[in-house]
């Protein structure tokens, strides 16, 4: 049957159908719309980094160059970051940055930027101090302040493994027991069983920030300064060359003493890394320590590399820099240690030691000035009397006057280096004809010969065999003005220059005149030259002492030298170590 309208059924007429909807395929379009906007805008990112890739990276100009001068134990390190960034292509003004590291000792580098001889744009020295000191100086004013510090290794006492036990039972680690070791005036010490050994403050910062550590530990420790003046004076003849000899140098024994030095706790790991069969462990000092903190300094005033500095300054502060710096044995700037190198099985304390106050400029500046004049040489003639009352016993003991002062004397010889010059007179009135001395051994090196033996034997076997002159007395004046001619003119530039006396006396003593107290005085005050400063120590000992004390005074006081009276015969030791002390100062002690 055909269909049928309905329309006319409805309420009315009906709108007109619309088209069919077009059909896609699947759900697929929907998808690919957003789709090719994704990738439009992925390419619009990738656009926009490519541009910031090209302006950052852009080294159309070619390279910059960009100068580094290290100290040598954190050279190789820096230049595996610098390989590092020099691949990452810095750009500064279209020009691609390329780091150049070479390493120098910082003490000849400080010399050279100061002379305009080094020519390098970042300088990464080893220690502030150091380079504060550097600054301070006339030569070195216009160097720039560090921008920063690279990274820290702590300055630590060292010993070798195999003998660290030993050491322990000898002394506790501390930088008060290291100066109580090293103490030459103090024979019945420590020394006796521990020998130090010190690197050259003016070569290394872990040097001269020992010496600073031990000085600061002393004066808090409340330490006589005699003390620490012999422990420079000990240390100054045991200077090694660089941390790797002295490392190397623990393993030797000498005798029974203990080598003990002073390095930092970084040339200790590296050692261990390269020699695991002669290790050395590090002793942290309990009074805390100082640290290399290994300053970087933009010495460059060109703009462009200046801003490369900055660039190479941040790459070392960055994560993967830190790393590479702590992987060689050297701590973060704050004092972090890697968690796998500095470690406790290794015989390292991964804990950041207790840190002494940093030294100020001037500070650095009298310990360097103090360990130039202590390694001064030395040229001493010694006066010793040979007067009558030399052979009184000495309360107490089983000896003379002449004995104990002749074993004194003996042991005052090891204070000395080789190649100080030394000779000795005998002096006691009419020793030789109407003359009041006699020469024993001429002035010259204790390594070189007198009569056919070492000086120095030569000296020990005059002083054992010397003999008083039973009716002789004391004779000094003319002696000293003999003596003291003789070294004004055979004065030495290049050493401390002086007289020692030795007496029991009260002065002159010469029942034939001689020449004069005032006489005598008027001649040192027009003989004595502050430029070629010859200076007089008097010692005095004995019931008559006291009563000369003012004529001594004032004959030391002409020189710029010192008199001392000791309350007994055994105080002449730690006068000796005052006598050392003065080279501190002189010839201006006074004033």
């Amino acid at each position: 049957m055909g269909r049928h309208r309905t329309d006319e059924l409805d309420d009315g007429p009906q709108a007109a159908e619309p088209p069919p909807r077009r059909r896609t395929p699947s759900g697929r379009g929907r998808v690919l719309v957003p789709l090719a906007g994704a990738v439009a805008l992925a390419v619009l990112l990738g656009v926009a980094a490519f541009v910031i890739f090209t302006r950052d990276h852009d080294c159309t100009g070619g390279k910059l160059q960009l100068s580094v001068v290290a100290a040598p134990d954190i050279q190789p390190a820096i230049g595996k970051v610098a390989k590092s960034f020099n691949k990452s292509l810095h750009s500064i003004d279209s020009r691609c940055v390329e780091v150049k590291v070479t390493a120098e000792n910082p003490f000849r580098t400080a010399s050279g930027l100061a002379s305009g001889k080094v020519t390098a744009d970042v300088w990464v020295a080893d220690s502030s101090f150091m380079v504060a000191e550097a600054r301070a100086s006339k030569a070195g004013a216009a160097l720039p302040e560090p921008s920063g510090s690279v990274a820290n290794s702590p300055i630590v006492l060292a010993a070798a493994k195999s003998m660290a036990d030993k050491l322990s039972g000898a002394l506790q680690p501390s930088w008060a027991s290291m100066i109580s070791a090293a103490n030459v005036a103090d024979p019945d010490g420590p020394g006796r069983k521990v020998r130090v050994l010190a690197l050259d403050p003016k070569k290394n910062s872990a040097g001269l920030g020992a010496l600073l550590a031990a000085a600061g530990a002393a004066k808090q420790a409340k330490l006589d300064d005699n003390a620490m003046v012999g422990a420079l004076k000990e240390l100054s003849d045991q200077v090694v060359t660089s941390p790797e000899a002295l490392l190397a140098t623990l393993g030797v024994r000498s005798g029974k003493r203990v080598p003990l030095g002073v390095t930092s706790e970084q040339s200790v790991y590296a050692h261990n890394s390269k020699k695991p069969d002669s290790l050395v462990v590090p002793f942290y000092p309990s009074e805390g320590t100082l640290s290399l903190d290994y300053p970087l300094v933009i010495t460059t005033k060109d703009p462009a590399r200046q801003k490369a500095a900055a660039a190479f300054q941040k790459e070392l502060g960055g994560q993967s820099a830190q790393k590479t710096l702590q992987r060689q044995g050297f701590r973060t700037p704050d004092g972090r240690a890697g968690g796998d190198v500095l470690t406790k099985a290794g015989g390292f304390n991964p804990a950041r030691p207790p840190a002494l106050n940093r030294p100020n400029p001037k500070r650095v500046a009298a310990m360097s000035q103090s360990w130039s004049r202590l390694s001064l040489g030395t040229r001493m003639l010694a006066l010793l009397d040979v007067s009558g009352t030399m052979a009184y016993p000495v309360p107490g003991t089983t000896m003379t006057r002449m004995q104990a002062i002749t074993k004194i004397a003996g042991e005052g010889l090891s204070l000395f280096e080789a190649n100080t010059e030394i000779g000795v007179w005998a002096f006691s009135t009419h020793l030789e004809g109407t003359q009041d001395w006699r020469e024993l051994v001429a002035v010259g090196p204790l390594s070189e010969s007198a009569g056919g033996v070492l000086r120095k034997d030569a000296l020990l076997s005059q002083l054992s065999a010397v003999q008083v002159k039973p009716t002789g007395n004391t004779g000094l004046n003319d002696t000293l003005k003999a003596a003291y001619a003789q070294m004004s003119k055979e004065y030495a530039d290049d050493k401390i220059n002086t007289v020692v006396v030795l007496t029991d006396g009260a002065g002159n003593d010469d029942p034939e005149g001689g020449i004069a107290d005032a006489e005598l005085l008027s001649y040192l005050k027009k003989t004595y030259d502050p430029k070629r400063p010859v200076s007089i120590l008097l010692i005095a000992f004995g019931p008559d002492a006291p009563r000369g004390k003012a004529q001594m005074d004032a004959l030391a006081r002409a020189t710029g030298g010192e008199a001392y009276i000791a309350r007994n015969i055994m105080q002449v030791r730690d006068f000796f170590a005052q006598g050392m002390a003065r080279r501190l100062c002189a010839p201006r002690c006074d004033g």
